[in-house]
């Protein structure tokens, strides 16, 4: 076995090490079904000292996620209960950080629509890779459409990329089973996944 070999087997396994233990700790954060400050701040600790070492991209996205949320010295609520969702869709084994919904079990619209934003208004639900639900408001805001909650006024609902199979029993699914009822009423409201939307930004 030649060093180039050798050194590929051993950074794969690294790599492998490094995953195992973040689900464990991942786990740990989030067994008593919340995540504070001091949980995120540790979790920045462990991601910085594995990050330089690490190809994995799941680190450094999660690593970027949580460098946004202290990015003011404050996880305030709503920041952490994203995290919470992150944390619990990787650890479930259903979703990989940054993977795009399972498509074949959310009622998205086929094929997927037009996205405008002047005048438009959507609602975002779940937890989303682009960011908090207030970034993904405020580039609506910019090119000229609105964020909000669900309403029969509401064109659009994007569904965040952390979505799982198990969407329906989780905190945001009864959202997309109301919005799923109202298009098959006749409303127009077009059902996106975060990975269209943010594609047409």
């Amino acid at each position: 076995m030649d060093e180039q070999t050798l050194n590929r087997l051993n950074t794969d396994r690294l790599q492998s090490r490094q995953v195992d233990e973040l689900v464990g700790l991942a786990r740990g954060l989030i067994a008593d079904g919340s995540i504070n400050q001091a949980e995120v701040e540790f979790l920045e600790k462990w991601l910085v000292a594995n990050l330089s070492v690490s190809q994995q991209p799941l680190i450094a996205t999660l690593y970027d996620r949580v460098g946004t949320i202290l990015s003011d010295g404050v996880a305030d609520p709503e920041e952490c209960d994203d995290l919470f969702a992150a944390l619990s869709a990787f650890t479930a084994g259903d979703a990989v950080l940054g993977e795009a919904p399972k498509s074949a079990s959310l009622p998205l619209c086929q094929p997927a629509p037009p996205v405008r934003f002047e005048g438009m208004a959507f609602c975002f639900t779940g937890t989303f890779s682009f960011g908090q639900r207030k970034h993904c408001e405020e580039a609506v805001a910019s090119r000229g459409g609105t964020g909000g909650s669900l309403t029969k006024a509401t064109n659009y609902l994007v569904i965040g990329a952390y979505a799982t199979e198990s969407w329906k029993h989780s905190s945001f699914g009864n959202k997309i089973i109301k919005a799923a009822e109202m298009r098959s009423t006749g409303i127009p409201i077009s059902i996106i996944a975060e990975e269209h939307w943010a594609s047409r930004l």
